[in-house]
């Protein structure tokens, strides 16, 4: 697909168009047509408006505010077998028309490709939740104090020498699609997150650690629990050392767990597949993880933050199981590659925004939760290492072989309990092993939104080699 851009920053919106209050199905139906009347056979128009805040805060005063806001036109234009991307800023009736006269020309000098097209069905989950009513009643001046007491929180700690910064952001956003087949569809959603980084020891005793937590708005957030995780977890690793090499349980907290599900959840992705670029080729089917290990895809968990009632094509969102009874159940696809595999789409077609068009991706991945608690889960572990922040993770993957190196620090577990914290350490292992040696999953799932919307639990790995002195 060859893309083209048009841009009208600077031009007058459409009536009825403005920043807060917006009918983006009008754009997307006069885009489709404009891009039909230009000689496409068939059209897509994807109209998004959105309005984001960050608030960072330093030293107990605000060290920056913004507030930002866009929207834009993206269209497919399909000439035969053939597709061009255009998009642009200009909701006007010549705007779009501009933008959907751009894809019909990029069409046009496309190489062809008998699996690109629009969906052969198109539909919107049943599901609500993804906006919140109570989001417009937070001002700006109740959000900086939000985050303040998150950077409060953090300090007041004992062991805390600093805290990195606070931050606190929210986007709130509509998006509308419609195509040539008739189908139109729209939706809101908001999300409203925070996060903490603080230090604590001295010199090159200094260790960090982070809190974060989100919601669909600003009430959602606890400032405590927040500021007080990033000291928590700073705290807990002032005096670490390096362990000793060997083999042995590892346990990984959920920031990790969650680091790791998501990566894998990704080589699931039917394009990853289909190009060579996945371990998991040809195994669907296979047992590849334990039993006490089930993954799923949820397009339409209400709390997601990549929950929608459709896909960046038109297709329902849905819940695809990925991992269980220890079998690779499925890939994901859009619909350009559920046809290459002779398939039905899962409704995994994402866009990044209207600049970019839809392309095979997971939404959240979420990790079915267990029956222990971290205390049973570091019993079961006996001696061990429990894992608490890894470095280099897509660096230190190799997404072909599996094989896996990674630095880490954390602490460890002697006699079931956690006692010592250490560091420059390297765990590792296959991602096929580690997945077969999952022994037992936690039962304190949370929100991780580190590379991807992932909900996981800790997860106790049976044995990874560790190196450290």
């Amino acid at each position: 697909m060859r893309a083209a851009r048009t841009s009208a920053a600077d031009a007058p919106a459409a009536a009825g168009v403005g920043r807060g209050v917006v009918n983006l199905a009008a754009p997307s139906r006069r885009a489709v047509e404009a891009a039909l009347a230009a000689g496409a056979s068939d059209a897509e128009a994807w109209v998004e408006e959105s309005t984001s805040r960050r608030v960072r805060v330093y030293d107990g005063r605000v060290e920056s505010l913004s507030d930002a806001g866009g929207r834009g036109v993206g269209v497919r234009a399909f000439v035969g077998a053939r597709a061009g991307y255009a998009y642009g800023t200009d909701l006007s009736d010549r705007g779009v028309s501009e933008v959907a006269a751009a894809a019909r020309e990029a069409a046009e000098v496309a190489d062809e490709d008998e699996h690109a097209g629009l969906p052969g069905e198109f539909g919107a989950a049943a599901v609500d939740g993804f906006a919140s009513g109570e989001f417009g009643a937070w001002s700006t001046e109740r959000k900086v104090e939000l985050t303040l007491a998150v950077e409060r929180a953090a300090r007041a700690r004992k062991g805390v020498t600093q805290v990195e910064s606070a931050v606190y952001s929210d986007a709130e956003g509509t998006v509308a699609i419609a195509n040539s087949r008739g189908f139109a569809a729209d939706y809101s959603s908001t999300q409203a997150w925070a996060y903490a980084s603080a230090f604590a020891g001295e010199g090159a005793e200094l260790m960090t650690g982070l809190g974060v937590g989100l919601g669909r708005d600003p009430a959602a957030l606890d400032a405590e629990r927040i500021g007080g995780e990033a000291a928590e977890r700073a705290v807990a690793l002032v005096g670490a050392r390096q362990p000793r090499s060997g083999r042995c349980p590892v346990l990984l907290d959920a920031f990790v767990a969650a680091s790791f599900v998501g990566f894998v959840a990704g080589m699931l992705s039917a394009d990853a597949v289909q190009r060579g670029r996945s371990l998991f080729a040809g195994r669907e089917g296979d047992e590849v993880a334990d039993p006490a290990l089930a993954v799923a895809d949820d397009g339409i968990d209400p709390e997601g933050p990549a929950s929608a009632p459709f896909d960046g094509e038109g297709s329902p969102t849905r819940r695809t199981p990925l991992l269980g009874d220890g079998r690779l159940l499925t890939f994901l696809f859009d619909v350009r590659t559920a046809r290459k595999a002779g398939r039905a789409t899962t409704g995994n077609a994402r866009r990044g925004s209207y600049r970019s068009p839809p392309s095979v991706a997971t939404t959240n991945v979420i990790v079915e939760p267990g029956t222990e608690d971290l205390e049973g889960l570091a019993r079961l572990a006996g001696d061990g290492l429990y894992v608490t922040d890894v470095a280099g993770l897509h660096s230190g993957v190799n997404p072909v072989s599996g094989t896996l190196s990674v630095g880490a620090s954390g602490r460890l577990i002697e006699n079931g309990e956690l006692a010592a914290p250490v560091r420059e350490l390297t765990i590792a292992s296959d991602l096929v092993s580690m997945l077969g040696a999952v022994q037992a999953v936690g039962a304190e799932a949370r929100w991780v939104p580190f590379g991807g919307s992932v909900k996981a639990p800790p997860l106790l790995v049976g044995e990874m080699s560790v190196s450290g002195s």
